[in-house]
């Protein structure tokens, strides 16, 4: 850990140093969306130069700049159609063939051209996320997410479960459209609904057992995935899109994104990637899951698995926590299946070399193991497993079901992002980011590319973001004190478990902490930024931009295995400098070139994300965890025993 601890004139001079030449140093991150200094000279995603030349594709190109006519003339010339233009992005959807995709990369009004790729899902909460220890009303109005829009990107959301009625029995989904072509908004797959009660489900089943986190928020239905489960990057991007022009009439400050597909594509280029930063600059705060994949078929950790649109850098990458049922956070893990860092999306430069991005994801975790939410109606998942059906009630509106997966670690995040800006509306996507990531629980045992900056914790997250500032602005200066009062404890107590706070927050290849962080304000918190743009390289020595994060921000040059008190309390992982070399890779703490990594592509299919069927389906993918030991709690309506139906009130019966 390096303490920027030197003299003002000897840091102004390295700062100054790189600004006049880039031999010297260079800037870990792209300030909002600046390119990389070394331009892409390579504009093709690596899948099309797999295909043959003659294959008709549909692929997804961004300009260099506004749209011009003479592009379309060219695609019309070449036999290609535009299927699909966007009201808030530069990009279009493209049918062409393999060889005048390779054409058009030629253009020098053309920046990127990759495929239009599947995307498919990544499949007592309330009380062990600390969720309950926070109702308490604000301004006289209970901390439930109130007033609040969240958008759910997912299969669809069913109507008439009694998860989303409020008070009134009147519906909390206040909108509804399909983006997949198939014609409807409820949901045959079964994820979105799922989905929809972790983030926003109102607890009137089982006497609130399985409460979603923020339970009175408006949902959003924007259905992404169809009736097998998958979808499409241009119908993604068409939902984020209309998200971008309708979100002022929705209130929509939150978007959770349970779903991906494999991240080839650095960041820079991803169009998805491009999408999501648009919203956070907007200031809508964006959820999304790492992914599935964090170990192999026989059960070994596999690193550099983060899923597209988890690596990128303005999202909250969110991983999968396992609780085993309990409310207390004594063992909480990390799931075996809980895709890890660093990101391994690429560009290739002029000279045909990758560079990586390397970036630290997830961002923190969440409770996603054998959690119990919605289920919608005749649902295929629960169709193909029955196991999946928690035996809750007979009824069809009140059924709940079990999922794992990061795709429900996601939302219970975006549920804590509604109940942080009904606290604190003032706060910007970064400052909810920073919040969640600093008072998380740093779990033992495991790195910062399992757990980010740990499990996430709402009652100390809800505390500091009460004292936050509602003035600020971008007028206001770095180092300005960032709370109304005196720095809270940074301790917490959740189900009788008492553990300090994570006190760091990710920044791009390394991590940072401080108290700094939480008493004075840093540019980087503002819209339009990265939490990262604070930090520098020079000479393979982080250095603090005082331009943007004071001088009491410490900088880390190692990742660390928690040994359970804070961030940057621990056993030595690797170097940040790893992170910053090109073509290396983490496998268990061995460097390995990247031609013989397991984790390059072998468990990927066609590029496509397993979904939480499968993780429901192969008891090896959770061998590795602790049997679960989940108390159901009985809908006080009806149950089936044996073919005969009773009346029962408050039962429960062990999990499965």
């Amino acid at each position: 850990m390096r303490r920027i601890k030197r003299s003002r004139i000897i840091t102004w001079m390295a700062l100054a140093a790189l600004m006049v030449a880039g031999s010297s140093g260079i800037m870990i991150t792209d300030h909002a969306r600046a390119q990389s200094l070394l331009q892409p000279g390579d504009k093709l995603t690596s899948e099309l130069k797999e295909k043959s030349g003659g294959e008709k594709v549909t692929v997804i190109i961004q300009p260099n700049g506004a749209w011009s006519s003479g592009l379309t003339t060219t695609i019309k010339n070449n036999n290609g159609t535009v299927k699909k233009q966007f009201t808030n992005f530069k990009a279009r959807v493209v049918e062409i063939s393999v060889s005048a995709a390779r054409n058009l990369a030629s253009r020098t009004d053309v920046q990127y051209i990759s495929l239009d790729n599947t995307l498919k899902t990544m499949g007592h909460v309330s009380l062990t996320t600390g969720a309950d220890a926070v109702r308490s009303a604000v301004s006289g109005t209970p901390l439930d997410g109130t007033g609040i829009g969240i958008a759910i990107l997912d299969s669809g959301i069913d109507p008439n479960h009694a998860s989303f009625k409020n008070a009134s029995g009147a519906s909390r989904i206040v909108y509804n459209q399909d983006f997949t072509g198939e014609g409807r908004t409820d949901d045959p797959y079964g994820h979105g609904t799922h989905v929809a009660g972790a983030a926003a489900g109102n607890g009137d089943i089982a006497q609130g057992a399985y409460i979603g986190i923020a339970p009175n928020a408006n949902l959003i239905n924007l259905r992404v995935l169809g009736a097998q489960g998958s979808g499409s990057t241009s119908a993604t991007l068409s939902a984020l899109d209309w998200v971008l022009s309708n979100k002022a009439t929705y209130n929509i400050k939150v978007v959770n994104m349970s779903l991906g597909t494999a991240a080839v594509d650095s960041y820079k280029n991803d169009p998805l990637c491009q999408a999501v930063r648009r919203l956070v600059d907007s200031g809508v705060v964006v959820a999304a899951a790492a992914g599935n994949q964090g170990k192999d078929a026989s059960g070994n950790k596999v690193y550099g698995m983060i899923h597209s649109p988890g690596v990128e850098p303005s999202a909250i990458t969110v991983g999968a926590a396992n609780s085993y049922g309990t409310d207390s956070r004594a063992d909480d893990s990390i799931a075996t299946y809980s895709s890890r860092g660093p990101t391994r999306g690429y560009w290739t430069d002029i000279s045909g070399v990758k560079h990586y991005d390397n970036l630290v994801k997830p961002d923190v975790v969440a409770p996603g193991n054998k959690v119990i939410w919605a289920e919608s109606f005749n649902n295929y998942l629960v169709t193909q497993n029955p196991s999946l059906d928690a035996g809750v009630s007979s009824s069809s509106t009140r059924r709940m079901m079990y999922m794992s997966g990061t795709s429900m670690a996601t939302p219970v995040v975006a549920g804590a992002a509604a109940l942080l800006l009904q606290a604190n509306p003032k706060l910007t996507p970064n400052m909810v980011k920073m919040i969640l990531m600093y008072t998380a629980q740093s779990l033992a045992g495991f790195n910062t590319f399992e757990q980010g900056a740990g499990e996430i914790n709402l009652e100390g997250a809800i505390r500091l973001a009460r004292l936050v500032r509602t003035d600020l602005s971008s007028l206001t200066l770095v180092g300005s004190p960032l709370l109304t009062g005196a720095a809270p404890s940074q301790q917490s107590n959740i189900a009788g478990f008492s553990f300090n706070w994570a006190q760091g927050i990710v920044l791009s290849n390394t991590f940072a902490k401080g108290t700094d962080l939480i008493t004075k304000y840093q540019k980087v918190y503002g819209t339009g930024v990265l939490l990262s743009d604070g930090v520098l390289l020079s000479d393979g020595v982080l250095l603090s931009d005082v331009t943007q994060m004071t001088m009491g921000v410490l900088l880390s040059d190692n990742i660390v295995t928690s040994n359970g008190i804070a961030m940057s309390e621990g056993s030595f992982f690797c170097s940040t400098g790893v992170l910053l070399s090109d073509g290396v890779l983490l496998s268990d703490g061995v460097l390995m070139g990247d031609g013989v990594l397991l984790s390059d592509g072998v468990l990927m299919s066609d590029g496509v994300l397993m979904s939480d069927m499968t993780l429901q389906a192969q008891s090896a993918l959770v061998s590795g965890d602790k049997t679960a030991s989940m108390s159901v709690k009985l809908d006080s309506t009806t149950k089936t025993t044996s073919g005969s139906t009773t009346t029962t009130g408050s039962t429960s019966k062990r999990g499965k």
